[in-house]
């Protein structure tokens, strides 16, 4: 059966040991109150919340699903799964929902380093019910980023307390990545609001039973606006009119169609939104409502990816599990269980490759997620100006990374996990093939893993000459250079410098390319993620080896640590010279064929 417990361990290796992250958030004023003691009780109650509430409701919910009805109204309810609405509320009474919150509003305030180990869990815990809490998370954001301040007043507090619960809705049936194209309007009604009509599709959260009103924000188009992009603006549409008071008010002609079914997360409502002249609030100025929806996006995106790390972290744990109780034939140097009549299958090589594999994504993952977390709170908090513009440029060039290669990952940890169970991993009682169905998704909503890399290679590298590369690779020397004469891990070192050469030969080469060759940067693009992805990894495994090789002889879980660098380095960072020479081979051979020839 699948099994859970939160990485704890290994969550406070990283923020404390890899990151020093309490001296960093001393260093700060908005984040000054975050000691290590607080740090430690926020994680140890969200490993509770997880484990024993959330967890056992992740396969009855998947088994239940959400159920749409038509109501006597006219409006339609969705249901969710047996124990979520409970969940939920359990979640909003400890503060959870406010864990990011701007503190002016109610919010928390913790910082990004420490929200994205609470995001791993509940994404391991049950992806499904994870979904509707963060895509909160993502309207408060873009509500408190661009909205005026009467907007915040009236809608933060509520989302936080949470009694209400946020979306996002860009996408429509003739729109996806091109949201150019959308045809939603919103016509001004004469006393400030707006009728807002139009039909927006996947929408996560657009119904459901957890919370008393549903604040929808949502991409439409002014009577005057101008084609394309700058066309845009962003609206708040509320399920439920809000009154004066704060209290709510009449139903808005907001109605959800029907919700999707689908390969996986059955526990979340993915919802077919009809908007029926639906009242609604201009957010920030007419025109930049795509440039504040990407505010959200950009947090979304990252928790997407963060989804795949958590799915991917369960995955291995079910089948490290699996593997030591498995009895399957003898271990090719003779029988090691010698009273049974097999050996467990973890003495097999390819059932340790495959879990391996997947614990080496995972931990490399974390530090990376941790890593991407810590550049959001130094753009937001830190008092150097130049400090937050380095940083808000690594955000941006990490972003596309952290999504695509954490869901890949994380989907292939899934797989294999699922192949370890064998015919069992099959089957749905064991709960690994949920976990591959679930960790699907994260490779496409939230944009595309494809659009990921185009959007790394092109609009993040290429577009600027490598700028933001610059910084990168230049943060990347200065930490490895610190590590020359660190005994244990010289090989480790000689490899992630060669690899991070690699890699900036490969960015340079691709600048170069585009420049004549419009085809250049889609047909690197994926290829040129990955590697980013694995130099990356590598950079961050041999800072974490470094500091685990002096005690590995006194402590298993540095031990494990070491062990665990070594396997990436020699089994799965060898890939990086494939990728690069990948790159390099340019658009001609997938341009060459005709299309007819397809």
């Amino acid at each position: 059966m699948a099994v859970y417990k939160a990485p704890l361990r290994d969550m406070q290796f990283v923020l404390n040991e890899l990151f020093d992250a309490p001296a960093r958030w001393a260093s700060m004023d908005a984040t000054r109150e975050v000691t290590p003691d607080l740090a430690d009780a926020i994680l140890g109650e969200a490993a509770k919340l997880s484990e024993n509430v959330l967890f056992p409701l992740n396969r009855s919910g998947d088994e239940e699903g959400c159920q749409w009805s038509q109501g006597s109204d006219g409006f339609a309810t969705v249901k969710t799964p047996k124990g979520f609405r409970e969940a939920f509320r359990q979640l909003a009474e400890g503060g959870w929902t406010a864990l990011s919150g701007v503190p002016e509003y109610g919010g928390q305030g913790m910082p990004k380093m420490l929200t994205v180990m609470f995001d791993e869990m509940l994404y391991g815990a049950n992806s499904s019910f994870a979904l509707y809490p963060m895509l909160s998370n993502g309207c408060t954001l873009c509500i408190a980023s661009h909205a005026s301040d009467e907007q915040k007043a009236m809608y933060l507090p509520p989302i936080y307390e949470g009694r209400w619960c946020g979306t996002m809705c860009l996408t429509e049936p003739h729109s996806g990545t091109d949201l150019g194209i959308i045809r939603t309007k919103a016509v001004p009604n004469g006393d400030g609001s707006f009728a807002v009509s139009g039909t927006k599709i996947f929408i996560t959260g657009g119904e459901h039973d957890l919370a008393e009103n549903i604040i929808h924000l949502v991409l439409a188009k002014l009577p005057d606006a101008p084609p394309g992009p700058k066309g845009i603006s962003l609206f708040i549409v509320p399920k439920y009119l809000v009154n004066a008071d704060g209290s709510v008010g009449a139903r808005n002609p907001v109605n959800c169609g029907s919700i999707e079914h689908k390969m996986g997360i059955k526990g979340s409502a993915t919802a077919v939104l009809n908007f029926d002249g639906a009242q609604g609030w201009i957010v920030g100025e007419p025109g930049n409502g795509l440039a504040y929806m990407f505010t959200m996006m950009n947090y979304e995106r990252l928790s997407i990816g963060i989804q795949g790390l958590g799915l991917g972290e369960v995955a291995y744990q079910s089948a490290a599990a699996y593997a030591k109780d498995r009895i399957q034939g003898r271990a090719a140097t003779g029988a090691v269980a010698k009273d049974k009549v097999a050996d467990p299958i973890i003495v097999h090589p390819d059932v340790r490759r495959m879990l391996l594999t997947a614990r080496a994504y995972s931990e490399g993952g974390r530090a990376f997620a941790c890593f991407v977390g810590e550049q959001l709170d130094l753009a937001k908090y830190h008092a150097d100006a130049k400090v937050r513009a380095e940083a808000d440029a690594l955000v941006q060039l990490l972003t596309p990374v952290a999504k695509a290669f954490f869901s890949d990952k994380g989907f292939e940890a899934c797989v294999a996990g699922q192949q370890c169970f064998g015919g069992h991993g099959y089957i749905r009682e064991w709960g690994m093939e949920q976990l591959v169905r679930d960790a699907r998704i994260a490779q496409i909503y939230e944009g595309t893993n494809g659009i990921q890399a185009l959007d790394l290679a092109g609009r993040k590298v290429a577009r600027n000459g490598g700028q933001y590369a610059q910084v990168y690779f230049a943060q990347m020397h200065a930490t490895l250079d610190a590590l020359k004469g660190v005994a244990g891990v010289e090989a480790e070192l000689a490899e992630a410098n060669r690899v991070l050469k690699l890699l900036e030969d490969t960015t340079a080469w691709l600048v170069d390319e585009a420049k004549g060759d419009a085809n250049a940067i889609g047909a690197a693009s994926v290829d040129y993620l990955e590697l980013f992805g694995l130099v990356t990894y590598a950079w961050l495994w041999v800072r974490m080896m470094a500091i685990a090789a002096p005690k590995a002889q006194a402590d298993a879980f540095y031990a494990a640590k070491l062990l665990t660098g070594r396997f990436y380095f020699q089994r799965l960072l060898p890939k990086a010279d494939a990728l690069a020479a990948q790159v390099k081979a340019g658009s001609q051979p997938l341009m060459a064929m005709d299309a007819g020839l397809f």
